[in-house]
């Protein structure tokens, strides 16, 4: 059980990780590289949802898309429809390690980059390659790396006077 996040580290973990998803890389590192804000957002969505909602995911999105200088939106939808499947499933998740639920993640992150690429397609832009699809992995592999990281300071503190 995680003890209840202040807002202040909920809103560092968002900024933390979109600094991570603005980092310029060239060609094949940009096509793996997870979208860490997705991963932190379905973090705080599963595990604290009182804390994210899908107005925050949105404004998060609207970030994103800014940065990108894409289609303004599109972003927002795809943050807000994970947000969507992690309260659908987050009683599911919680019942699960956090190896168990990789698999789970990557499902909803292929779902989100699916939602990227009809947006995009609707707009007139070409399709992607199959390695476009690659970010769902990274991130499906990430999941248990940043789940664990965000969740270290929210764990209990042990006492010394307990048995």
């Amino acid at each position: 059980m995680l003890a209840p996040a202040k807002l202040w580290y909920v809103l560092l973990s968002l900024a933390v990780a979109l600094f991570f998803n603005f980092i310029p890389f060239q060609s094949y590192a940009l096509t793996i590289r997870p979208d860490f804000a997705a991963l932190v957002i379905l973090f705080w969505s599963i595990n604290q949802p009182q804390r994210l909602g899908m107005s925050l995911a949105f404004c998060i999105g609207l970030m994103m898309d800014v940065h990108n200088a894409g289609i303004l939106g599109h972003h927002a939808l795809a943050y807000c429809v994970i947000v969507y499947f992690a309260s659908i499933f987050r009683r599911r998740l919680k019942i699960f390690s956090l190896l168990q639920q990789t698999p789970q993640i990557g499902l909803v992150l292929l779902v989100m980059q699916g939602i990227l690429v009809l947006i995009a397609l609707f707009s007139g832009s070409a399709l992607p390659d199959w390695q476009f699809f690659l970010a769902s992995l990274t991130g499906a592999i990430f999941w248990p790396v940043v789940s664990f990281l965000l969740s270290i300071p929210l764990k209990p503190k042990s006492d010394s006077d307990d048995l």
